[in-house]
């Protein structure tokens, strides 16, 4: 077997085996395996945790904010070392593979641009050079969704956000101000990619309200499907649904099984993993997976001439895992019992490889 189809032939085994496996070997973003070249970007989603900065925005809820509840005189000490610990955890998602940072990385629960843009120049990340799509949604919270780019790696060329109206108890006098999904399209390196970045509607509300947020991202996926049946897609977020929700496999229609997928389903890897026991996020003693990222049929054709899916994980290293206590092994949350922990997020980030030959 030549070196080509021995490389070809070892990938498909990962992607198709066990996508969770940790003892892949670590490669360059434009690296060489012996005689053979082949390129590999990570794309990720994190939920950030109430990052808000230390300013009470009167247009909006930031005061019942962890950091705002906090005295005056340690807010900007709490949001410096907030800034500090996203910004190491995003530089070091796939790193191990990907030899970079995320060249795309979705986030949620950010309060405005400003923070994005004190994140995005924190010492961990500012090397990467980083852009920012991010739009003001109503979110009562005022949380919002946000996707971040390597300038040298990803061109965004449209974006918009998609509006989630719905209203409690279906009052129509009543609207339930949530978050906005995030539509960017854009060339990653050179290659038409679309991201819908999302944050659903918490288990707080109503099971028919994550079914409305699936629906709505399902009607922009039908959109670029119909314009482009081939369309690279990837859908990411905190769905606060899990791979086994009806919202995830009757209305976004995910599937869990790669050779099952059909042409309008998207492929969501993330199901297998929490077969695995796996999780983003715990509670009670009990894992669950909020977080996830699907794609369309295009990214696991397992022809890589152009980018395709190579493994798909949850970043869950010991440093993001609470050390001590009734919830050690937990995600190492940032603000617990009106306090800053010195943690991260209750929740792990997600990610995937994109690959393909040079």
């Amino acid at each position: 077997m030549n070196i080509k189809l021995g490389f070809i032939a070892a990938l498909l085994l990962l992607i198709t085996g066990c996508e969770t496996q940790k003892n892949v070997s670590s490669s360059t973003s434009s690296s060489k395996k012996e005689s053979h070249e082949f390129k590999i970007n990570t794309i990720a989603f994190y939920n950030l945790e109430n990052l808000f900065d230390t300013v009470d925005d009167t247009t909006k809820n930031d005061e019942a904010s962890p950091i705002m509840e906090m005295s005056e005189g340690v807010r900007a000490d709490v949001y410096a070392e907030k800034q500090k610990n996203m910004a190491r955890v995003i530089s070091r998602i796939g790193y191990k593979i990907a030899n970079n940072a995320p060249a795309v990385i979705g986030v949620c629960e950010v309060e405005n641009f400003d923070v994005l843009e004190d994140l995005v120049n924190e010492p961990a990340l500012k090397k990467y050079n980083y852009g920012i799509v991010h739009y003001d949604s109503p979110d009562e919270r005022g949380i919002d969704v946000a996707l971040l780019y390597q300038k040298a790696i990803f061109k965004p060329i449209f974006s918009n956000t998609e509006e989630l109206v719905m209203y409690r108890n279906g009052d129509l006098n009543k609207r339930d101000y949530t978050r906005d999904q995030l539509y960017v399209k854009g060339l990653l390196d050179g290659e038409e990619m679309h991201f819908l970045v999302n944050h659903w509607p918490s288990r707080g509300s109503a099971e028919a309200s994550r079914i409305l947020a699936a629906k709505s991202s399902r009607s922009v996926v039908d959109s670029i499907q119909g314009a482009e049946p081939n369309a690279k897609i990837m859908i990411m977020g905190d769905f606060n649904d899990g791979p086994y929700n009806k919202s995830i496999t009757d209305n976004l229609l995910g599937v869990g099984e790669r050779e099952q997928v059909k042409f309008k389903e998207l492929y969501n890897p993330f199901d297998k993993i929490y077969k695995q026991g796996i999780g983003t996020i715990a509670w009670r003693d009990t894992w669950d997976l909020f977080d996830q990222i699907m794609m369309s049929k295009a990214l696991i054709q397992n022809e890589f001439d152009t980018y395709q899916l190579y493994k798909a994980s949850v970043f869950n290293a010991n440093f993001l895992q609470n050390p001590e206590g009734r919830y050690k092994g937990y995600p190492y949350r940032a603000f617990a019992d009106g306090g800053f922990t010195g943690g991260y997020s209750d929740h792990f980030p997600v990610y995937i490889h994109l690959i393909k030959e040079l």
